[in-house]
C-alpha cells in the first residue's frame, strides 16, 4: 500500500487476492475449503472492479501518469467516477456490506491465515485505502457521507452477527468486519488519525484472537465454542492472552482498542451525531460479543464439551511452547496499546499519519467509555450464568443471509445467462464452426490429392513447384 500510481496498486491489489484465494484454499483436497477460496475470490473481485473503473476513469480525466495525489484535481464528472471505483474495490476488500460474507467462508482457511490476511492486511486494506485517499473522498459531495455510513451500518450489522456466532473463527471473522466498519466510519468522517490508530490496535488484537483460536483448535480438534468451555483453565497461558486480546476487543481499559475506538467516535461526532449514535452502538455491540467468548473459555465444562471435541480435526491435547511465546508478545502489544490516550503518544502518531490532527478526547469521556464496556462485559458473564448462553436468531447466525441472497439474486441469474451462452456456443456458433472446418478440410483433401504427372504420382499442391521430398513404396515412388 505503499504504491503512488494507480497502475501499481491495482497490480499489488490483484496479488493480494491471488494470494488469499490460495491461502484460503490451502487444504484444497477439502472440497468445501476449495470452494470457499473460490468465493472470496470471486466476491472480491466482482468489487476489484471498481479499481478498474477508477484507472479508466482517471487516464480519461488527464490525471498526469495517473498518480493517486492528482486524483482528487479531475473534473468533476470523471472525479466522481475514479472515486466511486475506489469505493467499490475497498468496501468488496474489506468486505463491508453487502460483501460481508464472504469474509464467514474465508474462515476455511488455516488460522495463521486468518491472523494475517484478516485482522491485519488484506481485510484492512480497504480501510487503509480509504483513510490514505481521503482527499479524494473529500473532493466529492457525496463519498464522504456513503463511506460513513455505509462502515457504520456494517459495525452495527455484523456487531449483531457476532454476537449471535457458535463458532469461534466466525465469531472472530463477524467481530473483524464490524471493526474494519469503524475504521471505515473514520475516513469517511474525515478522522484519518483516528481510523489509522483504530487499524494498528485492531490488528494487533485479532492477530492474538485468532492465534488462540487456533491453539484450542491444534489441541482440542474444535473451534465450537461449546466444545472450547473450560479450555482457558485448561490451557492457561492461552485463556490469559485470549483475555487480553478480548478485553482489547471489548473496549475495556487499559487495552488497546480502547483509545482508538473512542478516538473514531470523536470523529464521528463532529462529522454527525447520527453517525456518532450508531457508532456507539457498535461499540457497545464490541463489548458484548468479546464478554460473551470470554466468559465462555472460562466457564466450567458443559455435559456435552467434550462430545464436540475432535471434529475439526484430531487433537494433540498440548500447546507448544513457541505458540505460547508468539501469543504471550501479542497480548503484551495489546496491553501496551492502551498508551494511546496519553496527549504526547497520540499526537505523536497522529503528526506522523494525519499532520491535520485529531479530535481531543477529555479524560472523563474515555472513563465513562471504558466504563461502559466493563458494564457490559459484567453483563454478558452475569446473563450466561443464569442462561448458559444467548440466543441466536437464524437470520443473524446466518451472516444475514448475505450469501444466499447473492446466490438467488446474482450467481443464478448469472449461471443462468452462461448456461444460455453455452447452448447457443454448442447448437450455433460450434456448429458453424464445424461446418465451416469441414468445408475447408474437404477442399484441401481434394487439392492435396495424388496425381499422375509423367508417369509418377505428385501431390497436387495447385503450383508447378512441389515438396520435392519422395519415397520408394510399392507401385513406384510416392510423396513422403
Amino acid at each position: 500500500m505503499t504504491a503512488q500510481t494507480l497502475p501499481a496498486l491495482l497490480m499489488a491489489w490483484e496479488l493480494m487476492g491471488a494470494a488469499s484465494y490460495a491461502l484460503i484454499g490451502f487444504h484444497w483436497q477439502d472440497n468445501y475449503r476449495a470452494s470457499s477460496g473460490l468465493v472470496a475470490f470471486l466476491t472480491t473481485r466482482t468489487g476489484d472492479l471498481g479499481m478498474y473503473l477508477a484507472a479508466g476513469a482517471t487516464l480519461a480525466g488527464g490525471a498526469g501518469a495517473l498518480q493517486l495525489g492528482s486524483m482528487p484535481a479531475l473534473p468533476a464528472g470523471w472525479r466522481d467516477a475514479a472515486t466511486a471505483g475506489i469505493v467499490l474495490a475497498a468496501l468488496g476488500k474489506s468486505a463491508q456490506l453487502p460483501f460481508s460474507f464472504w469474509l464467514s467462508r474465508a474462515m476455511a482457511g488455516p488460522s495463521p491465515v486468518s491472523a494475517l490476511l484478516h485482522s491485519a492486511t488484506m481485510v484492512a486494506a480497504g480501510a487503509y485505502l480509504l483513510l490514505r485517499l481521503h482527499p479524494l473522498l473529500a473532493a466529492t459531495d457525496w463519498a464522504g457521507p456513503v463511506v460513513a455510513w455505509v462502515g457504520a451500518l456494517t459495525a452495527v450489522a455484523l456487531g449483531a452477527v457476532a454476537v449471535c456466532q457458535r463458532d469461534l473463527k466466525q465469531l472472530l471473522a463477524a467481530s473483524t468486519c464490524a471493526q474494519v466498519g469503524l475504521m471505515v466510519l473514520a475516513a469517511g468522517a474525515g478522522g484519518v488519525a483516528a481510523g489509522s490508530g483504530h487499524l494498528v490496535a485492531h490488528a494487533v488484537t485479532k492477530s492474538l484472537l485468532f492465534l488462540c483460536a487456533g491453539a484450542w483448535l491444534t489441541a482440542l480438534g474444535t473451534k465450537d465454542l461449546t466444545g472450547l468451555r473450560g479450555s482457558a483453565r485448561t490451557y492457561p497461558v492461552v485463556g490469559l492472552c485470549f483475555t487480553a486480546g478480548a478485553l482489547s476487543l471489548a473496549g475495556v481499559p487499559p487495552f488497546a482498542l480502547w483509545p482508538s475506538k473512542d478516538a473514531v467516535l470523536a470523529a464521528a461526532r463532529e462529522s454527525s451525531t447520527a453517525l456518532y449514535l450508531v457508532g456507539y452502538v457498535a461499540a457497545v455491540l464490541g463489548a458484548v460479543y468479546a464478554g460473551r467468548a470470554l466468559v465462555l473459555v472460562w466457564s466450567s465444562r458443559a455435559g456435552d464439551t467434550e462430545s464436540r471435541w475432535d471434529r475439526e480435526e484430531p487433537g494433540t491435547r498440548r500447546v507448544r511452547i513457541t505458540q505460547r511465546l508468539a501469543l504471550v508478545v501479542l497480548a503484551a502489544a495489546a496491553l501496551a496499546g492502551g498508551s494511546a490516550m496519553v496527549p504526547a503518544v497520540r499526537d505523536r502518531f497522529a503528526a506522523v499519519v494525519a499532520p491535520e490532527g485529531s479530535p481531543v478526547i477529555p479524560v472523563w469521556e474515555l472513563s465513562v467509555s471504558g466504563g461502559i464496556s466493563v458494564l457490559m462485559v459484567a453483563a454478558v458473564a452475569l446473563l450466561l450464568r443464569r442462561r448458559g448462553d444467548l440466543p441466536a436468531p437464524a437470520f443473524l447466525a446466518d451472516w444475514l443471509g448475505l450469501e444466499r441472497g447473492l446466490q438467488r439474486f446474482v450467481i443464478s441469474p448469472v449461471f443462468a445467462v452462461a448456461r444460455g451462452l453455452a447452448r447457443f456456443d454448442d447448437r450455433v456458433l460450434a456448429q458453424a464452426v464445424h461446418a465451416c472446418a469441414t468445408a475447408t478440410i474437404s477442399d484441401r483433401a481434394n487439392a492435396r490429392s495424388p496425381r499422375r504427372v509423367d508417369g509418377r504420382e505428385r501431390l497436387f499442391t495447385g503450383s508447378p513447384v512441389v515438396h520435392g521430398i519422395w519415397a520408394d513404396g510399392p507401385g513406384g515412388r510416392k510423396p513422403a
